[in-house]
């Protein structure tokens, strides 16, 4: 090798590296530096010195660096690594998703030279997986670790029968192993069709996907009360080596979005059957409305398609769910009461409070609870500060309301019912902002909706129209 690849392109960043290395199709910028250096035979960090950096390397708590995080450049340092790899900068922009992304860190610097600042991937571009080592390997000849940008719709390689896991969470598994499940492998050559039929239906096909997957992810949490549910138990074992007994609330987290997979593209494929409108419309009574019965043909024909009979009872009567929110906009829409264009009439907008939550949320959850169970610091560490000061600053505001009463007693018997009601009015409201944001923050946690009605002293299916109507209510960019 030609000494040190950052001198050989030092004055001239437009120089040829002595390799070239090609990068993988919404690969991160990091992963395509990482992968450089080990192709030059240096630590990933000696590479980096290539680039004058803004900040510094994003770690988790544990101090582990996060995989998911990702790379800006400047246009010095766009060219700096283009040559390191040998490949054009146009090239590079086509597969690298966050390489023409800006950032204010390096458009208000005053050094021209190249430089580079880190971010989270998944507030860059898109959720953050990782890729086959196998076929990095067949492709690069040497097994290396790659990370890219890429929807739960697209994480299994068939080539070699692995479910690549997300890179966000702070766990050792880059993926999992589907041979003994091979259901999971033909569900990815299945969405195929379901895509194109969502696009020839006018929906976006990762909103098909995130509500197919919202219904399934609800139906794998109710499912541990399941006595006849024999195949998930099955695959689950299976895609954690044979025995998920050592640590099964583990496993369940690290595994759940592939063992339900092959389901999540069965329900996809069924919501989006002209057929079932159709039932969720006559279950509904058609033009003299009634209440969704436990026995109607819609739940019942998709736990068919699932492959359980005995479903379709048991997600009808799942009225705070997100596949009774689908039948109710379905059904308003075929009424004509849907409303302007928006949320409340798209059947495919997954409320907040609906979806999921991720395998880093829920093992950060985990980690904490095993720890010190019951401490505080579980509720920091998946809340964010923003949201906990707002939190705290609602609960301040209705207790200065509430220090404003005493001694409000006196007066004329107007001033003094016009003084306290209105006081008791004011905390009121900040109470009820402060119980609502705490709800849709535990539940974005990971909290069951149950436990959250219990817990705020309210029926489950208004808490969830509570939550839904906050959240639309709620200032922040367009969903």
């Amino acid at each position: 090798m030609a000494g040190f690849p950052g001198q050989a392109l030092e004055g001239d960043p437009h120089r040829v590296g002595v390799f070239r290395v090609v990068a993988f199709s919404g690969e991160t910028t990091s992963s395509l530096i990482c992968r450089i250096a080990a192709r030059y035979g240096l630590e990933a960090k000696a590479l980096r010195s290539c680039w004058k950096w803004r900040n510094y390397q994003p770690r988790h708590e544990s101090g582990r660096v996060r995989f998911d995080a990702d790379v800006l450049l400047n246009t010095a340092g766009r060219q700096v690594l283009a040559g390191l790899c040998g490949v054009g900068e146009e090239s590079l922009a086509q597969v690298l998703p966050s390489w023409a992304r800006q950032d204010a860190k390096l458009s208000a610097a005053q050094d021209g030279g190249p430089l580079a600042v880190w971010r989270i991937g998944g507030e860059l571009a898109g959720p953050v997986a990782f890729g086959c080592r196998r076929c990095a390997a067949r492709r690069c000849g040497m097994p290396v670790q790659v990370v890219r940008y890429a929807a739960r719709w697209e994480r299994v390689c068939v080539r070699h029968g692995r479910w690549q896991l997300d890179a966000d969470a702070d766990q050792p598994l880059e993926d999992l192993d589907l041979r003994g499940v091979p259901e999971v492998v033909a569900a990815q050559r299945r969405w195929a069709g379901v895509a194109r039929r969502a696009v020839r239906a006018g929906a976006e096909c990762g909103e098909v996907f995130a509500l197919a997957h919202a219904v399934v992810a609800r139906w794998w949490d109710e499912a541990l009360y399941w006595e006849r549910e024999e195949i998930w138990p099955r695959r689950l074992h299976q895609v954690a080596g044979g025995d998920a007994g050592g640590d099964v609330e583990r496993w369940r987290i690290v595994g759940r979005d592939a063992v339900i997979f092959p389901e999540v593209v069965a329900v996809a494929g069924a919501l989006l059957d002209p057929a079932m409108a159709e039932l969720a419309w006559k279950d509904s009574g058609g033009a003299r409305p009634r209440q969704l019965p436990v026995d109607g043909g819609c739940c019942r024909r998709l736990g068919e398609r699932v492959g359980r009979d005995w479903l379709g009872p048991l997600a009808a009567v799942d009225y705070g769910g997100p596949l009774i929110a689908w039948m109710g906009s379905v059904i308003r829409l075929r009424r004509g009461s849907g409303g302007p264009p928006g949320y409340d009439n798209n059947p495919w907008w997954v409320r907040q409070e609906h979806q999921p939550a991720a395998m880093a949320t829920q093992l950060r959850v985990l980690a904490k609870e095993r720890s010190s169970p019951g401490s505080g610091t579980t509720w920091r560490s998946v809340v964010l500060a923003e949201r906990r000061a707002l939190i705290t600053s609602l609960i301040g505001g209705a207790e200065e309301q509430l220090t404003q009463l005493r001694g409000a007693q006196q007066g004329t018997t107007t001033d003094a019912a016009r003084q306290l009601l209105g006081s008791l009015g004011q905390a009121a409201t900040l109470i009820d902002q402060a119980v609502r944001e705490t709800a849709a923050a535990a539940r974005q946690a990971g909290v069951a909706l149950e436990d959250l009605a219990q817990w705020a002293r309210l029926p489950a299916d208004a808490l969830a129209e509570a939550l839904a109507d906050y959240h639309n209510d709620r200032p922040g960019p367009e969903r």
